[in-house]
């Protein structure tokens, strides 16, 4: 039995510290080098098990030696992985990182082979409370918002692609990234009080529920259009920005299933994701929900 079910896109990372992001056609010397499993969805799924929530991850990566590396971080987390399928035949997708020590920005290269759309497995006796999809898996994600309808559904909105479109228009919970916003709205940024109501309502008209759009160490802003309000982002001294975003669909997935009201579920996620970029790496960097709570709890 799940709490919550994970369905998208698992890739394995490679992310590359250099001083700054070289220009083109130069060279640049690294300074440190990681690997580990990646993906908004995979992401988000490491985060509530290492929570302490029963989570599971369904997604399709290859049987090769990077598959078998994300399945078994899966397995040390706690993750359930019955909808998880190395197969055969399939390359694991690559993400290589590159992180400026400057900035301590990111830039994301991924290699994704073209493959067939994962299936769903029974999951006998299975009655999810939460669902979160990163737009990855369309068919997939789409079967379990039939096979759960009591469950609640969150989409991690990244990109802007069919996938995220079409449940953007079916979850109840529409999390959106300032570029897919900008993308649907036909906007070119979000720093106008104006442009921002404009890009809610958008949202909200697809939607049909209050939208959250994240503007990175802007924060971000919910509701309506109508109704918009801005709440900053935590105070962090930004070392790594990696992964930030799927940590904090990850925490914000937390708070709907544990029944935070939305402005307490909306400080869970940001403080997740601020502590997040306080630490180099990727999945690395998630914090634990002690500490969470223990910052959450500071005065101020």
């Amino acid at each position: 039995m799940l709490d919550v079910l994970c369905i998208g896109h698992a890739a394995w990372d490679i992310l590359v510290r250099v001083p700054e992001f070289p220009t083109e056609d130069t060279k640049a010397e690294a300074t440190a080098l990681a690997e580990c499993g990646g993906g908004p969805a995979a992401n988000a799924a490491s985060l509530l098990s290492r929570w302490g929530i029963r989570c599971g991850f369904a997604g399709v990566v290859g049987d090769d030696e990077p598959g078998r590396r994300i399945a078994g971080e899966f397995r040390a987390a706690g993750t359930d992985i019955s909808g998880l399928e190395l197969r055969s035949g399939h390359r694991t997708p690559v993400s290589t990182i590159v992180v400026s020590e400057r900035t301590g920005s990111r830039t994301i290269v991924t290699y994704k082979c073209p493959t067939h759309p994962l299936v769903l497995p029974p999951f006998p006796g299975w009655s999810p409370k939460v669902l979160l999809f990163d737009g990855h898996e369309l068919p997939a994600a789409l079967d379990a918002i039939g096979r759960f309808p009591a469950a609640a559904t969150v989409l991690d909105a990244g990109s802007l692609r069919d996938g995220t479109l079409e449940l953007a228009r079916r979850v109840n919970h529409l999390v959106a990234s300032e570029r897919f916003a900008c993308r649907l709205s036909g906007l070119a940024g979000l720093h106008d009080p104006a442009d921002q109501s404009a890009a809610l309502a958008a949202l909200y008209r697809l939607n049909g529920n209050p939208v959250v759009i994240t503007l990175g160490r802007r924060g971000l802003i919910h509701g309506t259009g109508e109704l918009v309000e801005h709440v900053p982002a935590f105070p962090a001294r930004t070392v790594d920005t990696t992964d930030a975003g799927d940590i904090f669909h990850g925490a914000y997935a937390y708070g709907v299933l544990t029944g935070l009201p939305s402005t307490e579920r909306l400080r869970l996620a940001n403080v997740a994701a601020a502590l997040s970029v306080e630490t180099v790496g990727g999945r690395t960097s998630i914090p634990a929900l002690g500490r969470v709570r223990e910052t959450l709890a500071r005065p101020g």
